[in-house]
């Protein structure tokens, strides 16, 4: 293992704390146990969760339950490993500064390659995040107001989710000009007491009617569709690039571990039930958004509604660590406003060309979110080794197999 030592590209050093953005708050007080816990809640549960009932409707119900508990044991596992890395480097090895970020632990063990590597994939697991946010809120809302396809003309050559997603645009300006995260707060509490009242909303009603209607459910289909379920199991546990930022503001950081743990565990058992009930309520007819099944009806308005109010202020805090890398990179860790605009018109450009919700999932998931991990130790090596081959394997067919889809889904 190679340790970064050029003065060139020195990690920031810690009397230099107080200028910096921390990535989820400016307070210098540390979290209890039970804020941590919140933390991890608001870092994790997204709106990767709501393509899971199409998943489990892909690959049957008991596979989808398995990929998705396996996957959460590697995310945790492989959280742990980064948490270890950095007290390892920080503990036993003289010269190096407080490592904050990603990109500084990638610098620390690589040097300026892995700083960019790091870097890179942070920029694309964050943005496509956010794209996701707005394939979601584009297509509920059009889906709320007219009787019209998504997709269909419907002014100006341009579809209802097109118009939609432009009359974000300008908000979003506004909403990402925001400096620090601090401003950001009282919306993202709000934003999240909303999320858990549409979601809990969403099982209720998956529950009802699954014993009126019934629908006939396949438990397994097989493995042709293992590498489509791991991409969107993977991207529904999307707050591995909060773990470092989290484990900092800990105030009992030997605990972490298990309050981790703790909120993983949770966190998969409301994953699962979302995603089974969801595909037992619908069957065959589960849509890739599993809100737009709910049909019409002022519960159902509201679920969606309240959802979109989540994703759309949760968005500037999932841009977050991509303001930070480019503007640390371009412009010497100053903000910068255009910069910013510039990254919000390029993030709603892919939102429009991605057809599919779940496929972009499954995208996501297999390209960049299974390669944010590192390894730790030769105890662990073997393990550590197995969990990369499997990360990489994944990567590269799961990409490749959910490129094929959204492609064929848009000829």
């Amino acid at each position: 293992m190679v340790y970064a030592s050029s003065s060139n590209y020195s990690l920031p050093q810690e009397e230099e704390e107080e200028e910096d953005t921390p990535l989820l708050t400016n307070s210098p007080l540390l979290s209890s146990k039970f804020k941590t816990l919140a933390n991890i809640f608001i870092a994790i549960v997204g709106a990767g969760v709501l393509g899971l009932p199409y998943s489990f409707k892909r690959t049957g119900w008991v596979m989808g339950l398995f990929m998705l508990f396996i996957v959460a044991f590697l995310t945790y596992h492989c959280m742990m490993l980064l948490v270890h890395t950095r007290r390892k480097l920080e503990s036993s090895f003289m010269g190096f500064s407080k490592i904050k970020s990603f990109g500084d632990l990638g610098f620390t063990i690589s040097g300026p390659i892995g700083r960019f590597a790091v870097d890179s994939m942070i920029v694309l697991s964050q943005s496509a995040f956010c794209v996701s946010y707005l394939i979601f809120i584009s297509t509920t809302l059009a889906f709320l107001t007219t009787d019209k396809n998504e997709t269909a003309s419907f002014f100006l050559g341009l579809s209802p989710k097109v118009l939609f997603l432009w009359g974000c645009f300008p908000f979003q300006l506004g909403l990402n000009s925001i400096p620090t995260l601090t401003h950001l707060a009282p919306l993202s509490i709000f934003a999240d007491g909303v999320d858990i009242a549409a979601k809990g909303a969403v099982m209720v009603e998956d529950v009802f009617v699954f014993f009126k209607n019934k629908p006939d459910l396949e438990a397994f289909r097989g493995f042709s569709v293992f590498l489509y379920g791991i991409g969107v199991a993977v991207y529904a546990f999307e707050g591995i690039g909060m773990v470092l930022p989290l484990e900092s503001e800990t105030k009992d950081k030997e605990k972490f571990g298990s309050v981790l743990g703790i909120g993983m565990g949770i966190i998969s058992v409301l994953f699962g039930a979302f995603g089974a009930l969801g595909y037992f309520a619908y069957g065959e007819d589960t849509k890739d958004i599993i809100t737009t099944n709910l049909g019409p009806g002022v519960v159902s308005a509201f679920v969606q509604l309240g959802l979109c109010i989540n994703l759309f202020f949760t968005f500037p805090l999932m841009m977050n660590p991509v303001y930070e890398v480019v503007e640390r990179r371009l412009c010497g860790s100053r903000y910068c406003l255009w910069l910013r605009w510039l990254l919000v018109l390029l993030v709603s450009l892919v939102a429009i060309l991605v057809p599919n919700f779940a496929d972009f999932l499954s995208l996501v998931g297999s390209s960049v979110c299974v390669i944010l991990g590192f390894e730790l130790g030769w105890r662990c090596i073997v393990p550590d080794v197995a969990i990369v081959v499997f990360g990489i394997v994944i990567a590269v067919t799961g990409t490749w197999s959910s490129l094929v889809v959204i492609i064929s889904s848009k000829a």
